[in-house]
C-alpha cells in the first residue's frame, strides 16, 4: 500500500528560507502586523497541515483560471494569471509574484480579481478587511483601478463576488503599513496585536503560530 498523505507532504514541501528585513511581500501586508513582525524575528517552518490548506487554495485558483479562459465564457477575457512586480522604496523593496491575483477584461475594462478559497461561502457577507487591503495595494501598484474579491467554496465551488472601488487614500495608507513594518523591525519595536483589535481579523488568532508570544507581548 502507499501512504498518499506522506506523498502529498513530499510533493508540496518547499525549503524554508528565513525572511530578510528590507524585503517585503505584498501578499502579507493585509494580515496582522504583529504576526508579520514575528515572522521576521522568529521564522518558523510552515506546518504541514497549513501547507496543505495553502495548496488547496492554489488548486481553487487554477480552477478559476480555467473557468475564466474557457471559450464558454466569452464575456470575460483572461489577460494574466501571474502578476510579478517589484517596487523600490528608499531603504526597502516590495516584490514577489502574486499567486492569487488574476487580470481580466470585462466589458472592455481591465479588472484585478483576487481569488480566495473558503470553507463555507455562507459566511462571506462582505470582503475581509485584510483582503481589501491586499487588493487595494495591487490596484495602486499596477495602475488597474477596478477590483474584485472572489470567494470560492472549497466544497461546493459556489462563489460570491465583491466589487472593490479604488481609494487613493487607502492605497497610500497601505504603503505606510510597509514603512511602519520596516521601521518597527529595524528598531525592534513590537507592533500592536491587530488581529485582536479588528473584529473580522479575530479568527486569525486561533490559527496563529505566534499566539503564545503575542499573549505575553513578547519581543
Amino acid at each position: 500500500m502507499i501512504d498518499f498523505d506522506k506523498m502529498v507532504d513530499a510533493h508540496i514541501f518547499r525549503e524554508h528560507r528565513p525572511k530578510e528585513i528590507g524585503k517585503y511581500y505584498p501578499s502579507e501586508i493585509g494580515g496582522c502586523m504583529r504576526k508579520l513582525w514575528y515572522s521576521y524575528k522568529y521564522p518558523q517552518e510552515i506546518d504541514a497541515d497549513l501547507r496543505k490548506i495553502f495548496e488547496a487554495g492554489n488548486i481553487i485558483h487554477g480552477f478559476v483560471v480555467e473557468v475564466l479562459k474557457s471559450e464558454k465564457n466569452k464575456e470575460v477575457e483572461l489577460l494574466k494569471t501571474e502578476m510579478p512586480f517589484k517596487i523600490e522604496e528608499k531603504d526597502f523593496t516590495i516584490s514577489g509574484r502574486v499567486d492569487d491575483l488574476i487580470l481580466v477584461k470585462i466589458s472592455g475594462k481591465s479588472a484585478l480579481v483576487e481569488v480566495k478559497s473558503t470553507k463555507d461561502i455562507s459566511y462571506a457577507k462582505e470582503p475581509q478587511s485584510s483582503h481589501v487591503t491586499q487588493l487595494m495595494f495591487y490596484m495602486e501598484a499596477t495602475g488597474v483601478h477596478n477590483g474584485i474579491v472572489l470567494y470560492v467554496d472549497k466544497n461546493t465551488l459556489k462563489s460570491k463576488v465583491f466589487e472593490i472601488k479604488f481609494d487613493s487614500e487607502k492605497a497610500a495608507e497601505i504603503f505606510d503599513r510597509f514603512r511602519f513594518l520596516h521601521k518597527s523591525l529595524k528598531k525592534n519595536e513590537l507592533p500592536d496585536a491587530e488581529a485582536k483589535e479588528v473584529k473580522d481579523m479575530n479568527w486569525m488568532c486561533k490559527f496563529c503560530e505566534y499566539k503564545n508570544k503575542c499573549d505575553k507581548n513578547e519581543k
